[in-house]
């Protein structure tokens, strides 16, 4: 950068002309700033500065640092030190602050130097403390506790700057230790608000929920939980805890003087977590609180993130409503909130509209519309709206490459997916993690190329995960690979033994193959290991309330009427040649009685529940929890011919567009 070729005197005794007067006159003294003489520079010398005073030469340089020009600040405290020696004490601090800031490790390199000759350090402990933060900014955080260690005795406000170094490196055990370090010197005043921020910083990255109770009894006992700033954070870091530590955060939120912050960090820790429902509830409970409270763009983000996860258009086209009112629409990460919305909803056309509003999109934003168009299964109008990112000048990282591959795979674009991941490595020096070989196997295997999919887990550099020897199982189902499906099952086994889907899946690829000693043999096998299935529910949302369904379930005031109109529904299926597949139910049940089962699922519940209540012709938008099953898949299509509708429902992997009678994932799933 520019501030590295800034040439600092390490002698200022040695380098400077002879003291300046008072009289002398500013405009003489621009030549001294080396190289880069810039119109806010020469403004502010003309204005502010005194020569013959040290704090003069100080404040120009930390003004020029607040503006955000650190390349200036530098240059000014050149022509500091080579005015006014006697600058150099109160001008180090913030010199070295302006190195942080245009990460220029060259000039702060020059800086220590220029300290250690000088005897400000390890002596003077703001410059001490700036040569922390210089380091730690340039992410050199062992030069930085290399000199952390050269200090004697350090004050809590040194201490303080390495840890939130170690923090801003993401080494947070050293960070702690520090911390704990600082408990341990006994000062009444060593735990202040900065180090209490630091702290909590830390704990929100360890998956260790005692470490954030344990600051939190701390900072009740030095009298901190009154800082709105600590508390803040302390809810943060609970956050970060997830569901484990939700009652703890929830008991920090109810207790604290709340500011929007507050609100806003308990309304993501919910939506977050996919309690979506408490979310939005606190959400409502923030609008009617009395007070100059209000929400702003982050509480939008973080309940749009809720409806997301719900599934709940209705609510979220109210929310996105209020983003309009606010002038939000073209705010990037509002934005990309309101894209991913209408996406998980099942409204990619209105996400393509929130996309085109946003004024400056970002790489999250690009992705976002990527995987909204990928997850419904319009592989090729995803690979159109990333090639459109690539001409922006938007470079594609990662997680861009995770959502091109997941559209290939759910659109079936081999020879396209083949392409992209290759490009991936070959041209854009990506090397693939375990989320793109697990597309690439889903791809790959969907497509019936299933020793292709298998070779490429083989080659694999990491280590292959359950989404990936998932993917192989499910389509050996497809294609009736029995072989490679006992693979796959047996590493499942391993890597999950109590996951009763894989269980299920290899059943039906038994039963399918007319295995049936086998099939007798997984449902022994479940049985002894006392694995259970867990509850599927479906969810619908009519007039702005959600209703859940789980199956058999009788606890809705109109069930009776939905189990009489599904009754009927069904006498239609069958005459129209629906014949329940029992292949689906692992349970010691005869024929009859798991059709009876399959009868009762609760997608087939929730779809009877909307269509008896909302308006004809109008989309049905159903949320399922789990995978669709192989006799539900079936009988929505037939159901879509019978009742002239079309049903959106969003299982546990995509989205299945049902309409006249097909699917849009052209029965794989």
């Amino acid at each position: 950068m520019a501030a590295a070729n800034i040439l600092l005197p390490l002698d200022p005794r040695a380098a400077a002309p002879p003291p300046a007067t008072s009289a002398s006159k500013p405009e003489e003294l621009m030549d001294a700033l080396v190289h880069t003489s810039t119109p806010s520079l020469r403004a502010l010398f003309l204005r502010a500065v005194d020569p013959s005073r040290p704090a003069s030469w100080s404040a120009a340089v930390g003004d020029l640092l607040s503006s955000g020009d650190p390349v200036a600040a530098l240059a000014a405290f050149a022509a500091a030190l080579r005015v006014n020696p006697a600058a150099l004490r109160p001008a180090l601090p913030p010199a070295f602050r302006a190195a942080a800031a245009a990460t220029s490790l060259a000039a702060g390199r020059q800086l220590h130097l220029l300290a250690i000759r000088s005897g400000l350090f390890p002596s003077d402990p703001f410059s001490a403390s700036a040569l922390l933060h210089m380091y730690n900014h340039c992410s050199r955080p062992i030069d930085a506790r290399k000199a952390f260690d050269e200090i004697p005795s350090p004050n809590p406000v040194i201490i303080t700057a390495m840890a939130s170094g170690y923090v801003r490196n993401n080494l947070v055990y050293p960070s702690l230790a520090l911390f704990r370090k600082l408990i341990a010197s006994g000062s009444a005043t060593a735990v202040d608000e900065a180090a209490a921020l630091v702290a909590f910083s830390a704990s929100a990255r360890i998956p260790d929920c005692g470490i954030t109770s344990s600051l939190h009894a701390l900072v009740v006992k030095t009298g901190l939980d009154g800082d709105a700033g600590v508390v803040n954070t302390m809810l943060d870091a609970y956050a970060k805890g997830g569901r484990r530590d939700l009652g703890a955060a929830r008991k920090v939120f109810d207790t604290m003087e709340k500011d929007v912050v507050s609100w806003n960090s308990m309304i993501a820790l919910y939506a977050q977590n996919g309690m979506s429902a408490d979310a939005l509830g606190l959400y409502r409970k923030m609008l009617n609180v009395s007070g100059s409270i209000k929400c702003n763009a982050v509480t939008l983000s973080a309940i749009l993130l809720a409806c997301a996860h719900a599934g709940t258009i209705q609510t979220g086209k109210c929310i996105h409503n209020q983003v309009v009112r606010m002038g939000l629409e073209e705010n990037v990460y509002v934005g990309t909130s309101v894209v991913d919305m209408y996406s998980k909803c099942g409204r990619v056309e209105m996400a393509r509209k929130a996309f085109q509003k946003i004024k400056e999109k970002n790489i999250l934003s690009w992705s976002a519309m990527i995987t909204g168009y990928g997850m419904h299964g319009h592989g090729q109008e995803a690979l159109d709206i990333f090639n459109e990112m690539c001409r922006s000048g938007q470079n594609p990282n990662y997680i861009t490459f995770i959502s091109v591959l997941a559209a290939c795979s759910h659109a079936g674009l081999l020879d396209k997916g083949r392409y992209w991941y290759n490009a991936m490595k070959k041209r854009f020096g990506i090397e693939p993690g375990v989320e793109h070989y697990g597309c690439m196997v889903d791809l790959l295997g969907r497509a019936g190329c299933l020793d292709e999919a298998y070779g490429l887990i083989k080659e694999m550099k990491v280590k292959p995960d359950a989404a990936i020897w998932g993917a192989l199982l499910s389509a050996c189902r497809i294609h009736k690979n029995v072989e490679l499906a006992e693979i796959s099952a047996k590493r499942l086994f391993e890597l999950d033994a109590t996951n009763c889907g894989y269980y299920v899946l290899l059943s039906n690829i038994y039963a399918e193959a007319g295995m049936w000693k086998d099939v007798e043999r997984m449902r022994v096998l479940v049985k002894t290991r006392g694995i259970e299935k867990p509850p599927g529910y479906s969810s619908v949302e009519l007039k702005g309330r959600t209703h859940l369904f789980y199956v058999g379930d009788k606890s809705h005031p109109q069930h009776k009427e939905i189990y009489s109109y599904l009754g009927k529904l069904l006498e239609k299926m069958q005459e129209a040649g629906y014949v329940p597949n029992t292949g689906s139910v692992l349970h010691d049940l005869d024929e009859e009685e798991k059709a009876s089962a399959l009868h009762i699922h609760s997608e087939k519940l929730a779809i009877a529940f909307a269509l008896m209540n909302s308006v004809p012709g109008s989309v049905i938008h159903v949320i399922k929890n789990l995978r669709v099953c192989t006799d539900c898949h079936t009988a929505i299509k037939l159901i879509t011919k019978i009742a002239q509708r079309e049903i959106i429902v969003r299982d546990l992997q995509r989205f299945h567009h049902f309409k006249d009678g097909s699917c849009s994932c052209g029965d794989y799933w």
